[in-house]
């Protein structure tokens, strides 16, 4: 079969409104509440979505924690004492700027209000209803959720759902060191859910407020930071390639020191060229002892590190690795969106990494007669204590197949006549729409070798 695809490193037009009608259509992602009309920039991660989510995730998991002997993980609580929080500095100042429409009552970020920003409120036009000039004062606007604790609604009892998961590895910081007998230099690595009221979402499922991150803090001595922000930034960039991401796609975004936090000595982005422009998905952050100084004053605890072999005791150093799971997860289906042409017919594919994809293979009986059922059945039962695998009987075989290049599905494995005479079958390559001839006996064999053999960008 000849196949011929869109040019290397361009996106297929349109390719937002298509990812989020393949979402929905092969079961990736839904709008939250859809019956009752939805909830604003919530999303629910359908069977394929899941799949593909816990993919990434376990292989973020397996390369920060099993993968580095100084890095161990935790999964700290989502409602912390709101003190974390004072401390921290959100309360006071995690905030955006706003501007308020006053024709159509829209707010907007100020940093998107470009002639507004400049002193020109009389010429900035709003993007929703048009109108020019009509904007009120901008406010700062606090972007945690608050909500209460216990029986009784006020200030004694309110609470935030955490912004982001960093400061729960900052105040276990001495219960995992003393715990896990860990020297400095170490990391805690933790994936979990964050909850922003972003003034103005979107993108699909880029800027959401309700999301997960995968972020690392790694605790340092004084004076090393540099290295290790180097070494981390390297290190990142290396893994988001391995998991088959166009390297014309990615690049990093160095802070000047306009952008840098507060907190921050150095910071880069690792940013994706998404149809809507390069846009970061993972930061690399030299957070200084900023955290734990601030906990230990808030707190009264002693957050510093001892060192008896060298007779040194300082607060630690961190350098922070912080990427957004849902963001990845755009980057990785964005990246394998591929329409092509396949002897005249077009072909909607997502050439996922195998080892990403959420079904790894798909069994299909050639026909309804002959055994062929039966003997598929089995083997998709024994290939499922290694794979995930899907069971199929709809369709023509070559519908079978539309469906799973939609789906991501590398393997295809078909059951046939031949395979009622010699205990055979063929295996399709979703991407080279190659076949091959394979025992049943070896089937389980032969995609775990492929899987492990596939091409990575690096």
């Amino acid at each position: 079969m000849n196949a011929t695809s869109q040019s290397p490193g361009d996106h297929p037009d349109g390719l937002m409104d298509k990812l989020v009608s393949l979402a929905k259509r092969r079961g990736f992602i839904f709008q939250s509440s859809e019956i009752y009309g939805g909830v604003g920039s919530v999303y629910d991660y359908g069977p394929l979505g899941i799949e593909l989510k816990n993919n990434i995730q376990s292989r973020w998991w397996r390369e920060m924690v099993h993968g580095h002997a100084n890095i161990v993980g935790l999964d700290a609580g989502i409602l912390m004492n709101p003190e974390v929080w004072v401390a921290s500095g959100h309360v006071g100042a995690f905030s955006d700027p706003l501007a308020e429409c006053l024709s159509c009552h829209r707010r907007f970020r100020t940093d998107e209000l470009t002639d507004l920003e400049a002193g020109r409120a009389d010429d900035q036009q709003c993007s929703v209803c048009g109108a020019t000039g009509k904007w009120s004062e901008p406010k700062q606007f606090n972007l945690m959720f608050k909500t209460f604790m216990g029986v009784v609604e006020g200030e004694s009892s309110t609470v935030y759902l955490r912004p982001e998961t960093a400061q729960g590895i900052f105040v276990n910081f001495r219960n995992v060191m003393d715990s896990s007998r860990l020297k400095v230099p170490f990391g805690i690595a933790q994936v979990g859910k964050a909850f922003r009221n972003e003034i103005t979402p979107g993108n699909f499922v880029f800027r959401t407020r309700e999301f997960e991150q995968m972020e690392m803090q790694f605790f340092i001595e004084p004076g090393t930071g540099g290295y290790w922000f180097q070494e981390w930034r390297a290190w990142r960039m290396e893994w988001v390639r391995s998991l088959g991401i166009r390297p014309d796609r990615l690049r990093f975004h160095d802070h000047g020191p306009d952008e840098l936090a507060h907190y921050c000595a150095e910071a880069v982005d690792i940013q994706y060229r998404f149809p809507f422009g390069w846009q970061e998905f993972e930061g690399i952050h030299n957070r200084t002892d900023y955290d734990l100084s601030a906990h230990q004053e808030h707190s009264g605890k002693k957050l510093e590190y001892i060192d008896p072999a060298a007779g040194k005791r300082f607060i630690p150093h961190v350098i922070e690795t912080s990427a957004g799971l849902s963001r990845l997860l755009l980057v990785v289906l964005a990246d394998a969106y591929t329409e092509e042409e396949v002897d005249g017919a077009a072909r909607t594919v997502l050439k996922l990494h195998p080892s990403l994809a959420p079904v790894r293979a798909a069994v299909f009986p050639l026909i309804k007669k002959l055994g062929m059922p039966e003997i598929a059945e089995k083997l998709a039962a024994e290939l499922r204590r290694q794979h995930n695998v899907f069971f199929d009987v709809a369709g023509s075989i070559g519908r079978r197949y539309r469906r799973q290049d939609e789906a991501g599905t590398p393997f295809c494995v078909t059951v046939d006549g031949q395979t009622v005479e010699d205990e055979t079958c063929t295996i399709r390559h979703r991407d080279t729409l190659e076949q091959v001839r394979v025992p049943l006996s070896g089937v389980g064999q032969w995609i775990a070798a492929a899987v492990a053999a596939s091409p990575t960008s690096t």
